[in-house]
């Protein structure tokens, strides 16, 4: 797979950055990845992507190869942004089909996008997205630092560098997060979303201060946005993830008939477990039969 980088100085005031495969005619694809991950931590599903779509890859604030940008803008302000810079830069894509993918963060990015955006996709998949039931955003809305937040408070404690790669590949492989993922996933994961520091060994690109910056914050009328959605949604969550994903992805389906669920096997992150199954449950969803 050939990615070719993209950079966008966004109205925000910092630059968005990420990769796009090389306009071949297929049906374009847009795609926004998890809380503290980067795009290419994908690699293994969205290899198998390519040979089905042209990709555009979007690295959010603080994450990847995008500036870290000073406070984090928000969820909303941020789906916006990837919009800003997905318009900038789609002209060399013709007039392709347009499809989006997102996952956890992502999925929520996109959700965001497909309620404001209506006729800039066709299509859509969301894995696992973090569709948090409307007591947690109040909570973090309204009580903020006053109340817990497991995540970011352990976010904050995480290890952040290692002496090299093969090191953090050895301390990450199998735990927390990474647990059950494929060798490819996690490999890809260590290349693309740590940086090499002179006399720091290598370090996370996505600052632990801004994973949970992210954490501890929510969208604005989140589910207001869901009702509005009327771009064909495939929701797909594994059987092994956080109890509200399931929850809430049973609520949207219940009540936005543009929403179907389906469940594959594994956690948050399946698609790091089983790339080519979820490779191919998205083709499928994306181009049906």
């Amino acid at each position: 797979m050939t990615l070719l980088p993209w950079s966008h100085l966004c109205s925000a005031g910092f630059t968005l950055r990420g990769w796009h495969t090389p306009p071949s005619g297929k049906p374009l694809l847009h795609f926004i990845h998890g809380n503290g991950f980067c795009c290419r931590t994908y690699e293994p599903m969205l290899t198998l992507l390519a040979e089905h779509f042209d990709l555009w890859l979007c690295d959010m604030q603080g994450h990847g190869d995008s500036d870290h940008g000073g406070a984090f803008v928000g969820w909303n302000r941020s789906a916006e942004l990837a919009v800003e810079a997905f318009v900038a830069g789609k002209a060399i894509f013709g007039q392709a089909p347009r499809y989006a993918l997102g996952h956890s963060f992502g999925g929520v990015m996109t959700s965001l996008i497909l309620a404001a955006h209506p006729q800039l996709f066709q299509r859509a998949v969301l894995l696992d997205p973090v569709l948090f039931p409307r007591r947690e955003i109040l909570k973090r809305q309204w009580l903020g630092w006053m109340v817990s937040n497991p995540l970011a408070e352990g976010t904050r404690k995480r290890r952040s560098q290692w002496e090299d790669r093969q090191t953090a590949f050895g301390r990450l492989q199998g735990r927390g997060i990474f647990q059950g993922w494929e060798e490819e996933g996690l490999r890809a994961h260590i290349e693309h979303a740590l940086r090499d520091e002179p006399e720091q060994g290598v370090v996370l690109k996505c600052a632990p201060n801004r994973e949970a910056e992210v954490f501890e914050s929510a969208p604005h009328g989140l589910w207001q946005a869901l009702s509005r959605i009327q771009t064909p949604v495939r929701l797909i969550h594994g059987d092994q993830t956080y109890p509200f994903v399931q929850q809430s992805a049973g609520r949207l389906s219940a009540t936005n008939a543009h929403v179907t669920v389906e469940q594959l096997p594994g956690g948050h992150c399946f698609m790091q477990e089983n790339a080519q199954l979820a490779a191919q449950r998205v083709v499928g969803s994306l181009l049906p039969q």
